[in-house]
């Protein structure tokens, strides 16, 4: 009988052994948080591999909806409004689903989170669809592969990879009134962001006699900051005043000399010597 009892524990701590087994995900999460606009965008999938297969019109179907990617559905979370396929998708999380064909396929941003198989998608949770051509790559991508690239900052694409398949999706935000919006608004207060917007208009082509007058201004409120004097050049040296941008450049030579930032004596030396030609 007490033979009969250890026998028992022992098999039953084998089980919750075994039961306690971790390996690794045959198809592993990722979640890719990119910066993105005045927020950003978040994005989880899993990655399944080829091992072998032939994954386009086989693994994955053609013409069925696919949780893009393996295990659970695919989800992103935009931070601010976007804009998708000439809709506004407003801030919040939603599941990204695709229709794969072979020289098209169908991205659809669902309100749906949890759709891991066709049968579970229902339409009229679609928030937009966006038809999108194939590309063809020339290597294989082993592992399927989501990610965001040619970032900039008021639009970026969603890449999709796998095989030598690739499909892109274009997002859009508008920064350019919300950031406007904020100048104007703080402009109106005591402690007001005369670099941040003198920056803003000479990289964004604005009215740079403006953000001249703003440089001055920060300037003003901060004569040994040596960045400040830099991109002050750098601004009269766009409204073609080579004069007094030297000077400009020489001052915050200086003041970056005093302060040892060699990075920008020497960016200062690389628009002198630009200006001296």
């Amino acid at each position: 009988m007490k033979k009969l009892f250890f026998t028992a524990i022992a098999v039953t701590a084998l089980s919750l052994a075994q039961a306690q087994l971790k390996t690794p995900a045959p198809s592993p999460g990722q979640t890719i948080k990119q910066d993105f606009g005045l927020s950003s965008v978040e994005l989880t999938y899993s990655r399944p591999a080829m091992k072998g297969r032939k994954v386009f019109g086989d693994l994955v179907p053609f013409g069925k909806v696919w949780r893009t990617g393996a295990n659970s559905a695919t989800t992103i979370n935009f931070g601010e409004d976007v804009k998708i396929g000439g809709v506004v998708v407003k801030a919040g999380k939603y599941g990204v689903l695709t229709i794969p064909e072979k020289k098209e396929w169908t991205i659809i941003i669902t309100k749906q989170l949890d759709v891991t198989s066709p049968a579970a998608y229902k339409a009229d949770m679609d928030v937009v669809r966006v038809m999108v051509e194939t590309m063809n790559m020339k290597e294989e991508m082993e592992s399927f592969t989501m990610q965001f690239a040619d970032v900039k900052s008021n639009s970026c694409a969603l890449h999709i990879m796998w095989e030598k398949t690739a499909v892109a999706l274009p997002i859009t935000v508008d920064v350019e009134s919300k950031v406007m919006a904020q100048i104007d608004q703080l402009m109106n207060k005591d402690n007001r962001p005369y670099f941040n917007a003198a920056m803003y208009y000479m990289d964004n082509g604005k009215d740079l006699n403006q953000a001249l007058g703003w440089f001055d201004k920060a300037v003003e409120g901060n004569p040994s900051a040596f960045w400040i004097h830099h991109q002050r050049a750098n601004c009269l040296a766009k409204l073609g005043k080579k004069d007094e941008a030297k000077a400009a450049a020489e001052k915050s030579k200086e003041l970056a000399t005093t302060a040892k930032n060699d990075d920008y004596v020497k960016l200062n030396e690389k628009l002198l010597a630009e200006l001296n030609k």
